[in-house]
């Protein structure tokens, strides 16, 4: 045993301590407390690359933390979905904090901001490696209080108000999830996930093991803001960018969707979903949330809720994919899930440059914004050409390997959906482009960098980073391919 054992430890502890010494930082002592989060940042992406190198050279592991009795035990594992998770959160985090130090520059509650915010990348690196539900819950519901303090940073009485709804859906969400667990328990003896899954229908009632994955379903979906479980996302806009790119693009959002594909494929599995004909009920649950959303985006005129109902949107086709239980589908949500970090993450960082450097936050005040602005207003073009799933940008793939999916399972009306969804996305997004490029404003061209540079350079390099990824796919695709299959054939198909 060396010390690559201890790695997921590490990288649960580490930002943790990190956030203790920031703690000890004055508020006013920005210069010491900057560069401390991004070095902290950037040790944790480091240790994370380690442990995917040393997860692709020597296969996974797993390290027991605690065991409470048999069957329930505190335990991390690196495996296929960890490190796609794991891997996605420590890299685009490292940007986060680096665009964050750009942000909150003028902001009051500096340290306050830093220390929950190295708080939340230790409990979100939990969530990836845990190695069972028990785990997974305890990290899911540590990062729902350590997040709280970043969704009322600004102290209004909207955030204030925001903050409440979070916790209330969270905790309701928490509550479902803990009878699923209580009735998993209690018929396996186990909340392990492992290949194939843990779930016998022949064993139980048939409409027992129905209503645990429902309140599954139920208690991540909140987190993964499937319709009507998403009223607290775009309320929870009242944060700061940085916090809202958090929310919908690394963490929160996604550890939802990573709750639902394990509930689907390491504590179910290909076979009991089959058996309890699951997949078409979770693909045409999202099917709505994908297509009711975009209609909503439509009509938001503030740029950052237009983007809050994109995530809910762009999320149901991750697990629309997955919900449609061949190899194909579950490729294309899996690629998703890269995909739509990078691509809204991207769009958050632009609206947040705009904010600061304007002012403005409503679409319907940034016409001409494109000459004052033309880098992030171009890597926004970017990124909307590859949310709407138009080639060469990354989000045209998984979207690709989604509609295929849905001709291989016989279910063309999810092509339908998938259609409709991409229009509706054009149609929300383009006049933003056409506003910013083409049409006539207050905004005049400026002489320098048109952004602080700790803000404009994340931007730059991640859309980059999208483009990259669109145009060679075996950067992403066969690792992508391999996870698909560790999971779809580990339940005997």
């Amino acid at each position: 045993m060396n010390y690559t054992t201890y790695l997921p430890v590490f990288l649960i502890l580490f930002p943790l301590a990190g956030a203790l010494i920031t703690l000890l930082i004055p508020e006013e002592n920005d210069r010491l407390r900057n560069p401390l989060a991004i070095l902290i940042s950037l040790i944790s992406a480091v240790a994370m690359i380690i442990v995917l190198y040393y997860f692709y050279h020597f296969g996974e592991w797993e390290l027991l933390i605690h065991q409470i009795a048999p069957g329930l035990e505190i335990k991390l594992r690196v495996e296929p979905l960890a490190a796609l998770f794991g891997g996605t959160v420590a890299i685009l985090w490292f940007f986060s904090v680096l665009y964050s130090t750009g942000y909150m520059s003028h902001e009051h509650n500096r340290r306050r901001y830093f220390v929950f915010y190295l708080i939340s990348l230790g409990m979100t690196m939990g969530v990836a490696l845990s190695a069972n539900l028990l785990t997974l819950y305890l990290f899911y519901e540590f990062l729902t209080i350590f997040t709280y303090p970043l969704v009322i940073h600004e102290g209004t009485k909207k955030a204030k108000t925001a903050g409440v709804k979070y916790l209330i859906y969270s905790f309701l969400g928490a509550g479902a999830i803990l009878v699923g667990l209580i009735l998993t328990y209690g018929n396996t003896g186990s909340l392990e996930f492992a290949m194939g899954g843990i779930v016998d229908p022949a064993t139980g009632s048939l409409l027992i093991w129905r209503i645990t994955f429902i309140c599954f379903i139920v208690g991540f979906g909140v987190k993964a803001a499937i319709m009507p479980l998403h009223a607290w996302l775009p309320s929870a806009m009242a944060a700061p960018t940085p916090v809202s790119a958090l929310l919908h693009a690394v963490a929160v959002v996604k550890s939802g969707v990573f709750g639902i594909l394990r509930v689907m494929y390491s504590v179910f599995g290909i076979t009991a979903m089959i058996s309890l004909q699951l997949g078409f009920f979770v693909a045409g649950l999202v099917s709505i949330t994908i297509v009711v959303a975009s209609i909503i985006a439509l009509q938001q005129d503030v740029l950052k809720r237009r983007l809050a109902y994109s995530t809910i949107s762009q999320l149901g086709y991750i697990i629309l994919g997955a919900g449609l239980l061949n190899m194909t589908g579950l490729t294309g949500g899996l690629l998703h899930i890269i995909n739509h970090a990078l691509l809204k993450i991207t769009l958050f960082f632009c609206a947040g440059a705009i904010i600061t450097v304007t002012g403005k936050k409503n679409i319907s005040e940034l016409n001409g914004i494109g000459k004052q602005m033309p880098l992030t207003m171009i890597a926004f073009t970017i990124a909307a050409i590859g949310m709407i799933g138009i080639p060469p940008v990354n989000g045209f793939i998984s979207k690709w390997y989604i509609l295929q999916a849905s001709l291989e399972s016989g279910a063309p009306v999810f092509v339908a959906v998938l259609i409709g969804s991409a229009l509706l996305n054009a149609a929300y997004f383009l006049p933003i482009v056409i506003a910013a490029f083409f049409k006539e404003g207050d905004f005049k061209a400026v002489k320098g960098p048109e952004a602080p540079l700790s803000m404009l350079i994340p931007i730059l390099i991640l859309i980059t980073g999208c483009l990259v990824v669109g145009i060679n796919l075996q950067l992403t695709v066969p690792f992508l391919q391999d996870i698909a299959e560790y999971l779809f054939y580990a339940g005997g198909n």
